[in-house]
């Protein structure tokens, strides 16, 4: 009998980034049962789910289809946007995906470019981790002062990203096509205008990432490193980043992503980037090498690991309205905690609307981690209050939370240090990813 091949839909699967037999269910737009039944022994496959199943896919159903059944087990149990998730990682070859990065140590000094440096966040990691910045291009004017104040010696090309790609990369750093070790930077997640089946560079003319992989296919960098938001993953159907895949290939690049949590690499955050990252195929092919991810280090911290003795510093502050609510949460609770009359008064028409909007009248505890920093603190949608006391983080504990030192200064108003360290990849995960990186580069030749 003709069925259809779990192995095979797995395989096509990794290659679209599709993680979990849920997240495939979802895109076709059906039940985890329903699918559970087209991939079942005693399903006939030619029939109109399958062929949804193969657009979804981007495949014909000659290249999943077999003669015999073979079992697999898909991931089950992990579920879609809850707090105490685990990373939700196509992880078909197990722990052979990670490699420890603790104990790694660069042979020699490394250079990186970084592009959308923001305040620093991810460039002070791979600095912990042992590159030198031979450059960061960032357009706010804030953030730019911020990098100078803390690294006077850094060179911070404060421009726009467009200008700096149009007049080439190599007229505002110091390098020739090659040499640079790694590009590094988190552009804006934006949608494409898709003029062809192939998805190529100028399908992503006017986004952000157009002029990302116009500096790339530039500089021709030995690695490259791409972070961005986990819902980039899902982003317009999945054919963003599978656009920005296909064009990181078409530059010449071997490339694997997954979505990582700050929580595994010394963050007391629930936070998680997308983190995609290329090896130029010809040093692939020279050294055989592959790129592995930073193994989880097996613990998590709380608040109250990383928030004793954080420097005093200004603060946001919460209408009294607002104030008189969260007086009422208590630590770890958030708006099911408090009266109905209370909280439909509160939440408005958020009320009625679904999901669990677990953000709302949030305030935290000090024995879990952060929930994910925002460049607002004081957000209705997306409240983080203290433990103890009724007030947003400081902007010193925001800093602490994303495991910036304490000596790390932002310039600017209190509004737009939050955004600094609100927009920031927590040094600590950039570190990880970085010592990652330099495992691979250890190994070129």
């Amino acid at each position: 009998m003709i069925t259809i091949s779990k192995d095979k839909v797995r395989v096509h699967m990794k290659k679209l980034g599709i993680s979990t037999q849920k997240e495939l269910a979802e895109k076709m737009q059906m039940t985890k049962n329903q699918l559970s039944m087209l991939l079942s022994p005693n399903f006939n496959p030619i029939k109109s789910n399958a062929v949804k199943l193969c657009e979804t896919l981007s495949v014909d159903i000659e290249e999943i289809m077999e003669s015999e059944q073979i079992e697999l087990e898909l991931e089950e149990g992990i579920t879609d946007e809850t707090e105490n998730e685990a990373a939700f990682i196509l992880n078909d070859k197990g722990e052979q995906d990670f490699i420890e990065v603790r104990d790694v140590r660069p042979e020699r000094q490394y250079n990186c470019v970084e592009l959308f440096a923001g305040a620093g966040g991810l460039a002070l990691g791979l600095e912990k981790a042992g590159f030198h910045s031979n450059g960061l291009v960032e357009i706010d004017k804030f953030a730019c002062k911020t990098l100078r104040k803390n690294k006077p010696n850094w060179n911070v090309l404060e421009k726009d990203i467009v200008e700096v790609a149009e007049l080439g990369i190599r007229n505002f750093i110091d390098s020739s096509v090659g040499e640079i070790d790694l590009l590094s930077g988190g552009y804006p997640c934006q949608a494409f205008s898709y003029a062809g089946k192939k998805m190529g560079l100028n399908d992503a003319r006017g986004t952000m990432f157009y002029y990302y992989g116009k500096i790339l296919e530039d500089l021709k960098p030995k690695m490259f490193l791409a972070e961005n938001v986990r819902g980039l993953v899902n982003h317009d159907n999945g054919k963003t980043l599978s656009t920005m895949l296909s064009v990181f290939e078409e530059i010449g690049y071997e490339v694997r992503w997954k979505v990582l949590r700050a929580l595994d690499y010394d963050v007391a955050q629930k936070r998680e980037r997308i983190v995609i990252v290329g090896i130029r195929k010809d040093l692939v092919e020279k050294n055989n090498v592959t790129y592995k991810f930073p193994k989880p280090y097996g613990y998590e911290l709380t608040l109250r690991d990383i928030l004793q003795n954080v420097p005093k510093s200004d603060g946001a502050k919460y209408p009294d309205s607002k104030k008189k609510v969260l007086e009422l949460v208590p630590p770890g609770g958030y708006w099911r905690d408090l009266a109905d009359d209370l909280a439909r008064e509160y939440m408005g028409k958020s009320y009625y609307s679904g999901g669990g909007r677990t953000g709302m009248a949030r305030r935290l505890s000090w024995d879990e981690p952060s929930l994910t920093l925002t460049c607002s603190p004081a957000q209705k949608q997306t409240e983080r209050c203290h433990p103890d006391e009724t007030r947003p983080f400081t902007v010193r504990e925001y800093a602490r939370i994303q495991s910036f030192p304490d000596e790390w200064e932002f310039v600017g108003s209190t509004a737009y240090a939050y955004k600094q360290i609100g927009n920031a990849v927590p040094v600590n995960m950039g570190k990880a990813v970085g010592l990652s990186i330099v495992n691979v580069l250890n190994q070129l030749n």
